[in-house]
């Protein structure tokens, strides 16, 4: 009898941790900052060493056409986080701007989102965010939070609440200066404003600041040390990791193990430094036996920012493959990203699929996989990707995807049921300067509205299917189905227009400026707002409880 139920008891713990693995599984989600779809080995690159990263397309899926819900960050990672088109939200701009560029701005994420975070948090999921935010910060006050990751379903974060620019380092040039020098829409005050709250508008925390202005010392190894601590931290637990790194952004940083080693400057360095990160998370879970029980996912916010060339000279932005343009644009290369996802025993390995997903997918995949519910409220554009990744469909959910500039809608992809074509209708493209390059290089990166760009009527088509690198638009004389393709489009994009609802612009001039009253310091104004306690601890921590 003691035998028997010694057996049972055996067998339930067997069950409980089965239950664990399948039902509620860990989530490691892996962001990296203007990363190029061609600087990876898994995908194509020859040249720069990426041994983790192709580990994880090895043990795992590779999605060949997982798309970015926007070519800029701060909309992009808005879409990650909510499963939603930017639009939605208020966090895509009528402006010229399209990102915060500010820790004392207004705007952010609304708290009327709903994350993957909330509601893995209600389930009971440690959830962390580590990295770059990117989303907003203060409303009102400099100490209502409204916008911050803790108020977003983030029981801790340690990190940057906006993100780096070329302007905080020494020696690296002026993004903002390049940005505007051409602009007479934008008042002087503004520029002026930008230039001297620099220094102290990017590095700041909440209840804590560790480091302002943030020392690139070494940050690569301490974002990816906090990250290895928070796993170890809940091996008995279902946990939420967002890895969100600052690699490959300007300023580029590499630290002293791996400056200078790669093939391919600094640029390259830092590629590799993120590499090496990345093995360090897939090892601590060996080490906790955690990596059948996790659900790892790697991708970046949008593609490579081809016009980042450093003051010197030196190439600082990535490769986008054989992908037109980059980032700020709806051209392949500024929206085609990698898209990776490993769970040992429960999703493919070696597999690649050509089928348009979106990192909107992110947000209703790992809601099922914590059993908690969708949203009933509103509409989520992201599809869940479980059944794709597992060989039980081969097509994906997303028939329309929505290609937005800033809050213009720039392009529409369609992929019909019943044909291996997925067409690309443009209404408008950006005018590249110089006219005979592939990006915006006199204002750095490409804007999303009068004399930048160029209209078309009837638009730009093209088949994707056959020519990826958008080479040749299609015509009547061309296609057959010309007319029909923009029929059945313009017919998608009414009804996708009507199911829109007005909402507040998050990035109107208002809520993007600076705001002396909403700027933490974590000395005094008089002090210069600086500290570094790193020495002795950390970057810049936040948790909770």
């Amino acid at each position: 009898m003691r035998l028997f139920l010694f057996l049972i008891i055996c067998q339930c713990a067997i069950n409980s941790v089965k239950t664990h693995s399948a039902s509620s599984p860990n989530v490691i989600l892996l962001m990296a900052d203007d990363l190029g779809i061609g600087d990876l080995g898994c995908y194509g690159n020859r040249t720069l060493r990426t041994p983790s990263i192709d580990r994880l397309a090895e043990e795992g899926v590779t999605l060949t056409q997982h798309i970015a819900a926007s070519p800029l960050c701060t909309p992009s990672r808005a879409a990650f986080l909510t499963g939603r088109y930017p639009i939605r939200s208020g966090m895509a701009a009528f402006s010229r701007v399209g990102v915060f560029l500010f820790s004392a701005s207004s705007g952010g994420l609304p708290s009327e989102e709903i994350t993957f975070s909330k509601l893995l948090k209600q389930r009971g999921y440690a959830t962390a965010l580590i990295g770059k935010w990117h989303l907003g910060m203060n409303c009102e006050s400099s100490n209502d939070f409204c916008h911050h990751p803790l108020s977003h379903g983030f029981d801790y974060f340690y990190g940057l609440t906006v993100t780096n620019f070329r302007d905080c380092k020494p020696g690296q040039g002026s993004v903002f200066l390049k940005g505007v020098q051409k602009s007479l829409v934008i008042p002087i005050e503004i520029a002026g404003i930008t230039l001297v709250s620099l220094a102290i508008a990017q590095y700041i925390g909440f209840l804590k600041i560790i480091q302002q202005p943030l020392s690139y010392e070494n940050l690569t190894q301490r974002l990816t040390k906090e990250a290895v601590q928070f796993i170890g931290r809940n091996t008995n637990a279902p946990f939420l990791l967002v890895l969100s790194y600052l690699h490959v952004h300007t300023a580029l940083h590499a630290s002293k193990d791996f400056r200078g080693k790669s093939k391919h400057g600094l640029y390259g360095d830092a590629v590799e430094e993120m590499d090496w990160s990345v093995g360090q998370v897939l090892d601590v879970l060996e080490k906790y036996n955690l990596s059948d029980k996790t659900l790892v996912y790697f991708t970046s916010d949008q593609g490579a920012h081809v016009e980042e060339i450093s003051s010197s000279g030196e190439v600082h932005g990535g490769y986008n493959g054989i992908y037109k343009g980059g980032k700020s644009m709806n051209w392949e290369g500024g929206i085609r990203v990698p898209g990776l996802l490993r769970w040992p025993g429960v999703i493919q390995a070696g597999v690649y699929i050509d089928e348009p997903t979106s990192n909107m997918d992110i947000f209703p995949t790992v809601v099922k996989l914590a059993k908690a519910q969708l949203p009933s409220d509103r509409i989520i554009d992201g599809h869940d990707l479980i059944p794709l990744l597992q060989g039980k469909v081969t097509r994906s959910k997303h028939e329309f995807l929505f290609h937005y500039c800033n809050a213009y809608l720039n392009a529409v992809r369609w992929h019909p049921g019943n044909s291996g074509s997925v067409w690309k209708v443009f209404f408008f493209t950006p005018n590249f300067s110089p006219e005979d390059s592939n990006g915006c290089y006199d204002s750095h990166v490409c804007f999303c509205h009068g004399g930048f760009i160029t209209q078309h009527d009837p638009p730009l088509l093209f088949d994707l299917s056959r020519d990826p690198e958008e080479k040749v638009p299609l015509t009547p004389e061309t296609e057959s189905r010309f007319y029909e393709i923009l029929e059945v489009v313009h017919l998608a994009v009414n009804n996708h227009m009507r199911s829109l609802h007005a909402v507040p612009d998050q990035l109107s001039w208002d809520n993007l400026l600076w705001k002396p009253w909403l700027q933490l310091c974590c000395s005094s104004l008089l002090q210069s707002c600086y500290c570094d306690y790193d020495s002795e601890e950390s970057l810049l921590e936040v948790h909770s409880g």
